[in-house]
């Protein structure tokens, strides 16, 4: 491939990239390494925990890319008032797109109206702002899978995603096919978690996913592979 053919294909990829640092350990000049990256790369978007998103506001001014932040995260156990002023507010503060967890506990209860209804309030809070709910598959069952993509179609959300990255498994392309079915196409779909090379990226995209989360983006846009070993909490 030429080195403009690369190029291209480096950008093709970078735009499905949500380019995530969402450490406890973060701090202001990681989050603005982030962005710079973002910039340089062009990424989407970054993705923050709510407290940075006025830093990678500032910092992304007039780049383009967006700003993204998680909504009850890492656990989706907190109440749902509490996660409907998070969004309200992160919107209000220059984010742009929201990733909230789905309460799983009360998903695998069978509490599905009230799962619905905490997805409904949060996308009504935030109205045009794009928002993804993680359904956190490694602890569903294929039928708990479903059933969380149809509660979040319902209730207007406008992605599911696979993981939040801290949970006991990430993204995998059986849970991916699942999903896309689930979804009937009324919603588009998110990996993330261990989305570490081109190969997979790829691979995924072609299943038919519309955006990677990913803390691997530099690695996967330029070709080579992340450091080996575990990475906790690292998309």
């Amino acid at each position: 491939m030429t080195a403009h053919g690369t190029d291209e294909a480096q950008h093709e990829l970078a735009h499905y990239i949500d380019h995530t640092l969402l450490k406890a350990t973060a701090g202001s000049d990681d989050i603005r390494k982030l962005c710079r990256e973002a910039r340089e790369h062009r990424f989407f978007s970054v993705c923050v925990n709510s407290c940075w998103v006025p830093l990678a506001k500032e910092e992304l001014q007039g780049s383009g890319v967006r700003v993204c932040t998680v909504v009850g995260f890492p656990l989706g156990a907190m109440s749902r008032e509490a996660k409907v002023f998070e969004a309200s507010t992160a919107l209000s503060q220059g984010a742009s797109e929201i990733d909230m967890v789905l309460n799983v506990g009360f998903l695998r209860e069978g509490r599905y109206e009230e799962v619905q209804e905490e997805i409904r309030q949060i996308k009504e809070a935030i109205g045009d702002a794009l928002l993804k709910v993680i359904i956190e598959t490694c602890y569903l069952t294929d039928q708990e899978k479903v059933q969380a993509c149809r509660l979040a179609v319902a209730a207007g959300a406008d992605y599911v995603k696979t993981s939040t990255g801290f949970g006991t498994g990430g993204a995998v392309a059986e849970d991916l096919q699942l999903m896309l079915e689930a979804v009937e196409g009324k919603a588009l779909v998110k990996a993330s978690g261990g989305v570490r090379d081109a190969a997979t990226a790829r691979a995924y995209i072609a299943l038919g996913v519309r955006r990677l989360g990913t803390s691997n983006g530099i690695e996967i846009v330029s070709g080579n592979a992340p450091d080996s070993g575990p990475r906790s909490g690292s998309y």
